[in-house]
């Protein structure tokens, strides 16, 4: 039995083409690409990639200013935060968010509209593996060629479960009997038709937008749609903390806002969302409200 694609390049002894990802005494990374006969140069000295070949991960280099630094793979969040980009990365956090509350399983049927720098391609190839489908969209083909680019350095050849369309989801999209579409664009309400089409009843679409009108814009347009469960909007903060003997606090910095997520159930055909119990807000579909489906609605109590 054959390993996964990638699977070698994650264990084992450190071997020519690796990627390496160094830490200084400081806790600074550094990652290069293994080869033969080359030399790794620091303001702290240099080192010879020879010593590392062969050698284990977690070993100690040390450079000919006798600074050490440890050698470790790049984890993926490691890689994608380091990577080549045409546009902005989904950063691990959401990748994670969206990985556990889409659902995404092995064997899955993906759609993922907005390649960026392949960022979330490479999460969603990893937990889908080879007996899955990921269809990725990107309209622009520098931005899909920079993502391919990383996604295949990655797994160190192109995944056999991968297929990458440069052009417009809402234009494109034939695949059917989709389980999981991900969406990160500027405007998702706009493929929520084609979307509702090719997913399976049960199946979740996962929508990834970077501000408040985006978000109230998606939210409102799943629910006009009328074939999804009532939608879930969220967002996610990480919070390190310093711990150092019996200095314990929280660090100074952290990764705050990077963009909302929205998950729906897809319903079955034919069949009705239930109406909302929970009255809305006191004027929150006033006579301005000028969203979706505010013709129709009037500032009702049942659908807020």
């Amino acid at each position: 039995m054959s390993e996964p694609t990638g699977a070698a390049r994650r264990r084992g002894p450190f071997k020519v083409g690796d990627q390496v990802q160094l830490t200084d005494p400081k806790g600074r990374h550094y990652t290069f690409t293994l080869e033969a006969g080359k030399n790794f140069h620091t303001h702290k000295g240099s080192f010879q990639h020879d010593e590392l070949i062969g050698a284990p991960e977690g070993s100690v280099v040390r450079t000919t200013g006798n600074v050490a630094y440890l050698a470790l793979r790049p984890l993926l969040p490691d890689y994608v935060l380091s990577m080549p980009r045409g546009a902005a990365v989904v950063y691990p956090k959401d990748a994670g968010q969206i990985l556990a509350f889409a659902d995404i399983f092995p064997g899955a049927r993906v759609v993922e509209a907005g390649v960026g720098s392949g960022s979330l391609s490479t999460f969603l190839l990893r937990a889908i593996g080879e007996q899955g489908m990921l269809h990725s969209y990107e309209r622009r083909e520098d931005f899909a060629e920079i993502a391919r680019q990383n996604v295949e350095r990655y797994f160190g050849s192109p995944h056999p479960a991968w297929q990458l369309t440069v052009g417009d989801l809402q234009d494109n999209l034939s695949d059917t009997d989709v389980d999981r579409v991900v969406l990160d664009m500027l405007a998702p309400w706009e493929c929520l038709e084609a979307v509702s089409k090719a997913l399976v009843p049960g199946g979740i679409l996962c929508a990834y937008v970077a501000t408040t009108t985006q978000l109230s814009r998606t939210v409102e347009s799943i629910r006009e749609i009328g074939c999804f469960a009532e939608p879930q909007p969220w967002e996610s903060m990480i919070r390190n903390w310093h711990v150092e003997g019996l200095a314990v606090r929280p660090d100074h910095r952290m990764i705050g806002h990077t963009g909302f997520l929205v998950t729906a159930r897809r319903l079955a055909d034919g069949v009705e969302p239930p109406l909302r119990r929970r009255r809305p807000s006191k004027g929150a579909y006033g006579e301005d409200y000028e969203g979706p489906g505010s013709q129709s609605r009037g500032g009702s109590a049942d659908r807020g």
